[in-house]
């Protein structure tokens, strides 16, 4: 819990430890800790519990109630569904972990409507986003994501939890179960504490982001990049783009690409329908075949390698409508060309200015603007890319605009 300044911890020892670092202490069994957290102007300390297993929300909602913020974590199984199962919800509060099980409850809208109304903390959030919204069709208010957040202090890109925590405080997660089968029951016990230990210090992180951010004046910018991860648009599904995602199609011209972009749509509609993943409806490969081929008949189509014959049999008359539909469809498409020397110039030129701008701020290039963001922009096209945006707008986003 975050409370008075510990006895043990002396400020004036704080101040000189975190001139030379961050400094925490880890004091009490592995499942009963408490982390000290020592910075430049304060020394708290988190107490951290053994983990609630929670069957039945309805018996915490009060206790999760009115929470200003909370740290989140979720485990989930997809191998065999379009949807991500929701497995567990791990919730971290300033004094207590709840490892809350939505397979057996069916209370849980009281529970999201709960949460929803606190900020959250998560690292590497998009996917529980994405899975929570599936779940709960609705969007936490606040968002604080410590991967990001450490991009902006100039930790490595896109590090996981565990190095970060090390980093951190200095102290060894183990990522022991990280291919367990989340939707068996009952979960043991090692399983859920590994599911606690995930979002044990994301409260303490988040403590000691905030500050370091906020003295260098980029507290808004973690603020502003958590937030576009609660953009709905991002995990909604269209199948009508789903031959985006087909892998193959870009080469694909004329009535060949018509036809591929008619079967990617089926497919995901279909997938969607008996939530079941793309590849186990049909693989890339086999839809690029028949894209192809084009063919006219049934025969035809058993012909086509890697195309289940199930599939033939009960969908095989509907693909050859779909392929026929595809006559009198649009063929105007033409696949990208190849980046031009002048694109290939000033790609690398953009590169050089994002490093430049990136090394003044001890930042990562990729965390101002990645070859793709740039890329995207010069060959794509894309005027809505985010380095025209908000923070990276102003420190090099209108620079880069002028040398287009």
């Amino acid at each position: 819990m975050l409370g008075p300044l510990p006895q043990q911890c002396d400020v004036e020892q704080c101040l000189k430890k975190w001139q030379q670092g961050h400094d925490t202490t880890t004091i009490g069994s592995d499942n009963h800790r408490m982390l000290v957290f020592e910075s430049e102007t304060s020394c708290s300390f988190f107490l951290m519990p053994e983990y609630t297993l929670v069957e039945h929300v309805d018996t915490i909602a009060a206790d999760l109630s009115g929470l200003d913020i909370i740290g989140i974590d979720t485990e989930f199984m997809r191998e065999k569904t379009f949807f991500a199962e929701l497995c567990l919800v791990q919730i971290s509060t300033e004094d207590s972990i709840y490892c809350v099980d939505p397979l057996v409850d069916s209370g849980m809208q009281l529970f999201w409507e709960t949460v929803m109304e606190s900020g959250w903390v998560a690292h590497s959030a998009r996917q529980d986003i994405e899975v929570i919204y599936q779940a709960a069709e609705r969007m936490p208010k606040r968002l604080f994501d410590t991967q990001i957040a450490a991009g902006l202090l100039g930790f490595a890109p896109q590090m996981g939890y565990a190095n970060l925590i090390s980093e951190l405080f200095g102290v060894e997660i183990p990522k022991t179960h990280t291919r367990a089968d989340w939707s068996k029951r009952p979960l043991a016990d090692d399983l859920l504490q590994y599911a606690a230990e995930d979002v044990q210090y994301l409260l303490p992180a988040w403590q000691s982001l905030t500050e370091a951010l906020d003295k260098k004046g980029r507290l808004a910018w973690a603020k502003e990049d958590s937030a576009q991860l609660l953009k709905p648009a991002l995990y909604d599904i269209d199948p009508q783009l789903a031959i985006n995602r087909l892998k193959g199609a870009r080469k694909l011209r004329g009535r060949h690409r018509a036809a591929a972009a008619r079967l990617a749509t089926w497919r995901e509609s279909h997938a969607l329908r008996v939530n079941r993943p793309r590849q186990w409806i049909a693989k890339d490969a086999a839809l690029i075949e028949v894209a192809y081929r084009l063919p006219t008949s049934i025969e035809a189509l058993q012909e086509i390698e890697n195309l289940p014959a199930g599939l033939v049999r009960r969908s095989g008359k509907h693909l050859l409508e779909l392929i026929a539909a595809s006559d009198k469809d649009d063929i105007s498409y033409r696949p990208p060309a190849a980046p031009g020397e002048a694109q290939k110039v000033l790609l690398k030129s953009m590169q050089k200015k994002v490093a430049d701008c990136a090394d003044d701020l001890g930042l990562a290039a990729e965390t101002v603007a990645s070859k793709k963001d740039l890329s995207a922009v010069i060959i794509g096209g894309n005027r809505e890319s985010r380095i025209f945006d908000g923070w990276r707008r102003e420190i090099i986003g209108d620079d880069l605009q002028k040398m287009l």
